[in-house]
């Protein structure tokens, strides 16, 4: 049932992305579609490493501004090692809802903000909740400082900090590297602070970018998971994507 709404959804989803950018008159929407083997989240597979079928939708505002709504797919089922069976969560899609705001510093640098609405709409087990960014991009890093006062709708602060590098390599090749770092108040009650890692390759073919990255955590011990669902593990992780309008470039 859960899976229907969510197919229903994705392909509205994608129907009101595909009407929205065929006009020249509405160039300032766009839409991108990926398709992914694991769903990955700061190190943390949501999607129990299996498939995950992604979409944004993004319209861009006057001044820097700009809003946007992704969605996916998401698995987050378990194993109960205490009652010896499988729990099964009530909440198969996720869909955010976001603002952003971009200003240009000089020619080699930019100020960005932003504000993400995590919302599970199709169950009851998994709780909506906010979180602001405030970041610079120096050239090609992408620093970002991520907070939330309620994170994962609980009434504890949570704070991530982020480090993106991105390389065009000749030949439509590039490079990618990330490192992330989750701290504040949840992080201290679940176990210790929490770092993320991914280094990836993209290659740009024609209208559709593939992407390849080694992704994980430094998790151990009772934090470590090795279970599917919310996998933390080194793992790889493939996307295909792409963004519409499609260009003649």
């Amino acid at each position: 049932m859960q899976s229907s709404k969510f197919v229903a959804s994705f392909a509205s989803l994608c129907a009101v992305a595909f009407i929205v950018v065929s006009g020249d008159a509405l160039a300032q929407f766009s839409a991108t579609v990926t398709a992914t083997n694991d769903y990955d989240f700061r190190g943390v597979s949501l999607s129990a490493k299996n498939p995950a079928l992604q979409a944004s939708l993004d319209y861009e505002l006057p001044k820097g501004f700009a809003v946007g709504i992704w969605g996916s797919n998401i698995d987050s089922d378990y194993y109960d090692s205490e009652i010896g069976e499988k729990v099964n969560v009530d909440d198969d899609v996720e869909i955010d809802y976001y603002v952003t705001y971009s200003a240009e510093i000089n020619e080699d640098a930019s100020f960005n903000a932003g504000f993400t609405f995590y919302d599970y709409p199709f169950g009851n087990d998994t709780p909506s909740y906010p979180e602001y960014y405030v970041g610079v991009t120096l050239k090609s890093l992408d620093i970002k400082q991520w907070y939330s006062h309620r994170f994962l709708g609980l009434n504890e602060t949570a704070q991530y900090t982020e480090f993106n590098y991105s390389q065009d390599l000749p030949n439509n090749w590039s490079v990618s590297l990330h490192g992330g770092y989750s701290w504040g108040d949840y992080w201290k009650n679940a176990g210790g602070e929490l770092m993320d890692y991914s280094v990836g390759v993209g290659y740009a073919l024609k209208n559709f970018n593939l992407g390849l990255k080694l992704t994980g955590t430094d998790a151990s011990g009772a934090q470590k998971v090795t279970d599917d669902a919310f996998n933390n593990e080194a793992r790889l992780v493939f996307t295909v994507s792409t963004t519409l309008p499609w260009t003649n470039e």
